[in-house]
């Protein structure tokens, strides 16, 4: 019988570092995490997550040689293959060499990428996904973050920069993205544009049963489906940020044609509500339409652990 192996998945924050130490089925064995200390330098960052990684040893009353490497998601411009962070605004760094230097102070070696591949992967090996091994993922959070999953391989792109999923243009012309810009599906399908829909939906109407909820200040990405059976205003908004992520989905499924699309961050909360039009509106406007092979649209289940468990994914698949 084969003996089971362990890695160390590493989901490293500007705030926090979380990581988890669990085999290659995606069980996890223990987890913890640590402040990142990002304004102390990249030398305090790296001894930060060396440190976590015995931690996490520790509690597992494992070494470090019963496991076979860690594996890391970052956020920002990552060459993967190299295990260079190009560029990281919330980390201050710049052509560093994180994971040669957490290999030097660990002893393991240490694969890295792009934190939004890594949770696409996560999701696509042991979450909702794990039935297929071609997926698209798009997180809807802040911005809209995007990982394409192949063949059960990331696809990364040149330089480790593709799968910006969130920055395809949807409306020429159209809302200000922060990249520069105009009409990217980010401006639209992001709980940050869906907020900003709501305000100006309450403001353009004063008699909105969606100010019960007392002032502009206390909008959330929920507040529209929250009313959008008893207003017609938020019917509206809903009605329009669906419209725009689904031409999205429409999009990027004609591209890649994966067995999925998984959608992550706080906005999938609203269930059925919002997956039944999403799903609806794909299979009518996919290419070929029922003639081709169906795409699922699922939402992602691994929760706060998809960084932890995708970085496994990502160490275990070499």
């Amino acid at each position: 019988m084969a003996q089971t192996k362990y890695y160390i998945g590493i989901d490293l924050g500007g705030t926090f570092i979380k990581g988890g130490i669990a085999d290659e089925k995606g069980n996890l064995l223990v987890a913890d995490k640590v402040p990142t200390e990002a304004k102390a330098g990249n030398d305090t960052v790296v001894s930060n997550i060396a440190k976590l990684c015995m931690l996490l040893l520790e509690k597992a009353n494992m070494t470090k040689e019963q496991v076979q490497g860690i594996g890391m998601g970052v956020p920002g411009l990552i060459d993967s293959q190299n295990g260079i962070v190009k560029y990281s605004n919330n980390l201050y760094f710049e052509h560093f060499d994180i994971a040669g230097e957490l290999s030097k102070k660990t002893g393991l070696p240490v694969k890295i990428a792009n934190d939004a591949n890594v949770a696409a992967l996560g999701e696509t090996k042991f979450g909702c996904g794990k039935d297929y091994d071609n997926t698209v993922l798009l997180t809807l959070g802040t911005g809209v973050g995007g990982g394409v999953v192949i063949d059960g391989k990331l696809f990364e792109g040149n330089g480790s920069a593709g799968a910006e999923l969130g920055h395809t243009v949807i409306c020429a012309g159209g809302e200000n993205c922060g990249c520069g810009r105009r009409g990217c599906l980010e401006a639209y399908a992001s709980a940050t544009a869906l907020i900003r829909d709501t305000k100006r939906a309450m403001e353009e109407n004063r008699d909105s049963k969606m100010w019960e909820i007392g002032s502009l200040d206390a909008v959330t990405g929920k507040t529209a489906f929250d009313y959008m059976n008893t207003d017609k205003s938020a019917k509206a908004v809903v009605d329009n940020y669906i419209e725009k992520l689904g031409v999205g989905i429409v999009n990027h499924a004609n591209t890649f044609r994966p067995q999925a699309v998984i959608l992550g961050g706080g906005v999938c909360a609203e269930g059925e509500r919002l997956v039944k039009p999403l799903q609806e509106k794909l299979d009518k406007e996919i290419y070929a339409g029922a003639r081709g092979p169906q795409v699922k649209i699922l939402t992602a289940t691994l929760k706060n652990d998809a960084g932890i468990l995708g970085a496994v994914a990502l160490i275990a698949s070499l």
